[in-house]
């Protein structure tokens, strides 16, 4: 009996070794032919209804002039189908657990557009050619609590742990240097809205030109972020910055929180996991940004495979300049005829909390666009084992870079009846990717200097 589950013991951990090495030069060759740069299937689904991956936008579309919101690459797209209360049961197998209970929450108002699938993500050449590096060289460590030998493009394009799946996520690129102007909102039951608008810059250290795997593990960040409230006055110079670390049991997150009432910057320690998000009226946590962010320490990580899901994308219609709020936020959802959704391949990743540890979440079904490893869904269960809320990621590509990002995160509480949206530009300045951002910029005491009303 000893030696057998002496034998069982080493099997098992030879089994969880391989399951999280790095692949073969030979398995890296099939990134640019059989797979995109990125690691997705590069082919058609069987029916067509997934087209080939053809390289994305990479240049800016016809009438677009840098600064301004982007225009539709796909304005002249018409809906091929509309699900609703009467016909959504029909295509539950491309549907979530969690869109399947907006159905069926709010069944005389909640409807899917379903728009022809446009494979529209990219990233610029020297992002996939470290991908290509990656694969032979990223490793998950500390118990998936930290990354090494991974810089500037996907870490795990070819994954074979769910956490090789969100460490993706985490690392995709976006950017380098960003400065967005962005609002927030959250409906009450009836309707009733404050929008908040708020100031973020953002200085992502994994993609800085000139970065590498060595410097990176020496600095230990992979972004720099900081945040300020401008309006609406009450809440006017409220401040948050946070040091994102690689290696997060050598440091963990670094915070610190900027109170106009006070006029003093703390140390916020508890700036992570379930704490909640900046004046989100509690309808979101801290790790629910940006869908997932921080140490996935927490829990375990499954990866399920991938299924052809319907989710949001190519969001140019939520997206375009002076959309008047009061027709986009109504009760229980957004106005789902600014809406679009596709049919994408994802990855499902399911994270169930580990014994002993504590979250308000107990589990969390992510769907991972296969193209540019943004989490477009997340499915999340409470400690009941309850569906208690569903996110979705509004994404599109910001062609003059080009990046895919979210242009807006919404987060339906079922239990409230009510939702947050997070990200809204329509009147706000465009995002800026060339930022002329410094280090200086994300210090406490720049972070007493913005919060200064």
């Amino acid at each position: 009996m000893k030696k057998l589950t002496l034998i069982s013991a080493v099997s098992l951990a030879l089994i969880t070794q391989a399951a999280t090495a790095k692949v073969s030069e030979q398995q890296a060759q099939q990134l640019g032919t059989t797979l995109t740069p990125s690691g997705a299937i590069a082919a058609a689904n069987a029916d067509g209804s997934i087209p080939a991956w053809t390289g994305g936008i990479i240049k800016p579309v016809a009438g677009y002039v840098k600064g301004q919101h982007h225009v539709d690459p796909f304005a002249s797209d018409q809906v091929l189908m509309t699900l609703t209360k009467d016909n959504y049961l029909q295509y539950k197998d491309n549907l979530t657990a969690g869109q399947i209970k907006l159905f069926e929450s709010y069944p005389d108002s909640f409807k899917m557009n379903i728009y022809p699938t446009r494979r529209s993500a990219s990233v610029p050449a020297h992002v996939y050619a470290a991908t290509k590096k990656n694969a032979t060289e990223a490793e998950v460590i500390l118990g998936g609590n930290g990354l090494k030998n991974a810089i500037m493009g996907v870490p795990f394009p070819i994954p074979q742990t769910g956490l090789e799946v969100i460490w993706n996520h985490i690392t995709r690129y976006r950017g380098v240097n960003v400065d967005t102007r962005a609002s927030q909102a959250a409906p009450t039951a009836s309707g009733d809205f404050t929008v908040i608008k708020m100031k973020n810059i953002i200085s992502f250290k994994y993609t800085q030109p000139g970065m590498t795997a060595e410097k990176l593990t020496e600095d230990n960040n992979i972004f720099l972020f900081r945040q300020t409230v401008t309006q609406p006055a009450r809440l006017a110079g409220t401040s948050l910055l946070v040091h994102e670390t690689l290696n997060q049991n050598s440091e963990p997150r670094k915070a610190w929180t900027y109170n106009t009432g006070q006029r003093r910057v703390r140390r916020a320690p508890n700036v992570a996991f379930d704490t909640p998000g900046t004046a989100s009226d509690g309808l979101r946590t801290t790790d629910d940004f940006d869908m997932y962010n921080g140490s996935p320490s927490r829990y375990d990580w499954k990866l399920v495979g991938k299924k052809e899901i319907y989710i949001p994308y190519n969001s140019y219609k939520l997206h375009a300049k002076d959309v008047d709020y009061d027709d986009l936020l109504q009760p229980g959802h957004l106005n789902q005829d600014f809406v679009r959704y596709e049919k994408h391949r994802v990855w499902q990743v399911e994270a169930t909390l580990k014994e002993g540890m504590r979250h308000t979440y107990k589990k969390r079904v992510f769907f991972i666009d296969e193209d540019n490893w943004q989490v477009s869904i997340a499915d999340i269960y409470d400690n009941r084992d309850q569906l208690y809320r569903v996110a979705m990621a509004h994404e599109l590509n910001y062609y003059e870079v080009p990046v895919s990002w979210s242009t807006l995160e919404v987060f339906h509480d079922f239990q409230s009846r009510r939702y947050i949206a997070i990200g809204l530009d329509n009147n706000d300045k465009m995002f800026n990717f060339d930022a002329p951002l410094k280090d200086k910029d994300f210090t406490p005491q720049a972070l007493r200097r913005a919060g200064r009303r």
